[in-house]
């Protein structure tokens, strides 16, 4: 499906979830809902040609309210020698920087400092944004299910040591040289991203991103 798709099929389902959080006209209602179930086939024809369309909607059952972006936080953390902290997924291979959804409650660096402690081992505290990326334009493989803003966070290392959780493994820092011998994991994580934080790095002066 052409990626065009995927951003209009979003659209759609924000539309009839704001939609659903307004009206209170059962006839409106129902309008509402079937507007909701044809974008979440759209989006299971975007996945695959054989995706359930009520895991879709089960993935979409608690989203009330107004629709806004997910936030996917990312921790940047570089020991003494200039090495980025990558860890490898497990759910595809490739090699990520540790992060995950923003839980609700979480302040941001919060958020990035518990999602590298929980994924690597490593005790960390959230010193700078670098940059906040709308996922579409960033060179991700397409998600169909939702519109994700990318928000990336330095973090200092503190402490803690390496370790495996149970959806990541192989936590160690790598040298800018490395990046590309690595397979990524590019739902998470892309070159282009990783060059620019190097960029950060070397100059730490540089303002954070942001489209």
């Amino acid at each position: 499906m052409h990626p065009k798709w995927i951003d209009w099929s979003q659209k759609l389902a924000a539309e009839a979830q704001s939609g659903l959080a307004y009206t209170q006209n059962p006839f409106d209602r129902a309008h509402y809902e079937a507007i909701a179930r044809i974008a979440f086939e759209m989006q299971a024809a975007a996945m695959t040609p054989d995706s359930d369309i009520e895991a879709i909607l089960e993935l979409h059952r608690d989203e009330r309210g107004y629709a806004t972006p997910k936030v996917d936080v990312r921790g940047v953390v570089f020991d003494e020698e200039g090495r980025l902290l990558l860890v490898r997924e497990l759910k595809d291979g490739g090699f990520t920087l540790p992060g995950g959804w923003v839980d609700v409650g979480d302040r941001p660096g919060e958020a990035a400092e518990r999602e590298i402690r929980e994924e690597t081992g490593y005790l960390t505290r959230a010193s700078k944004l670098l940059a906040v990326w709308d996922r579409r334009l960033h060179g991700h493989p397409p998600e169909a299910r939702f519109h994700i803003y990318k928000i990336f966070i330095r973090c200092d290392l503190v402490g803690g040591e390496a370790r495996d959780s149970i959806e990541t493994a192989d936590a160690r820092f790598f040298a800018e040289d490395d990046i590309p011998k690595l397979t990524l994991s590019l739902p998470r994580t892309t070159p282009s991203q990783i060059s620019r934080l190097f960029e950060h790095y070397r100059n730490p002066e540089m303002p954070a991103d942001f489209d």
